[in-house]
């Protein structure tokens, strides 16, 4: 173990301490649900334990106590889906955006061109946890109100370019990408878990984006994925209409803790 790893380490055992002496009831809930949030993975590495609770995992953890709350009143998290594993509702939606994506290809390739800079990692947001962004193109399938969809924003990778592994915030919803150009190549992936998904295989992949991952653009192309967030498919749709309500209000928030490494582009 390095030296950095282990003053790390011992830094958490001092905090967990103090933690457990002074708010004992609420800390040793977080503890539980930390462990089941962790234990939900496949392939469990100290990287990852390590990251969760001493990284850029906390934000996720110190949520886990909704998200595990978000799973007893869902459908079976399987992980990682393919498009007909969810309802037709959510299939409908996804599908009118993908064809609002190729529609307009062009036009968004030439927009980042513009905007896009030296950045390494950009976003294009017209919609962000049901909030609507400010951009200076419009694509009128992405301004629709849909029922289910609740953030769609281009993901622009430059060449050369990767995330370290991560994980998002909420399991009220679903992370939905659909790779516009798939390049002919295996190093061009999204890891998930124990699971690599090679965008020339499928150029659409959904996933539980609390789930450990990272995504490598190792090729001199630049990347461009749509990047949705879809409402998990639940037995109580009003209660996570008001939890994506809640989640909209600090959509901010979300935005500078969680993307912090990203440059937001109009």
């Amino acid at each position: 173990m390095s030296v950095k790893r282990a003053r790390r380490l011992i830094l958490f055992a001092i905090l967990l301490a103090a933690a457990l002496y002074f708010i004992p009831t609420l800390t040793t809930i977080l503890v539980i649900c930390g462990a089941l949030d962790v234990g939900r993975h496949r392939k469990i590495t100290y990287d990852l334990i390590e990251k969760y609770f001493m990284g850029n995992g906390i934000g996720t953890w110190l949520l886990s106590p909704l998200n595990l709350l978000a799973d007893l009143f869902a459908y079976r998290n399987k992980g990682k889906y393919a498009l007909a594993d969810l309802p037709p509702a959510h299939r409908d939606e996804i599908e009118a955006c993908v064809r609002a994506l190729i529609d307009n290809r062009d036009r968004l390739k030439a927009h980042i061109a513009k905007t896009m800079g030296e950045s390494k990692r950009a976003m294009l947001t017209f919609k962000w946890y049901d909030a609507r962004q400010t951009t200076d193109l419009t694509i009128p399938a992405f301004d629709k109100e849909y029922r289910y969809i609740k953030t769609i924003a281009l993901s622009v990778f430059n060449t050369r370019e990767r995330t370290s592994w991560h994980f998002g915030p909420l399991r009220l919803t679903f992370r939905v990408l659909y790779n516009l150009d798939p390049i002919d190549s295996r190093d061009v992936f999204i890891e998930v878990d124990d699971t690599v998904h090679y965008w020339i295989d499928n150029p659409l992949f959904i996933f539980d984006d609390t789930m450990f991952h990272r995504s490598i653009n190792d090729v001199d192309h630049i990347r461009y994925c749509l990047f949705m967030d879809i409402v998990r498919p639940n037995h109580v749709q009003r209660a996570f209409d008001v939890g994506v309500r809640v989640a909209s209000a600090t959509s901010g928030w979300f935005k500078r803790l969680f993307y912090k490494n990203w440059s937001f582009v109009r």
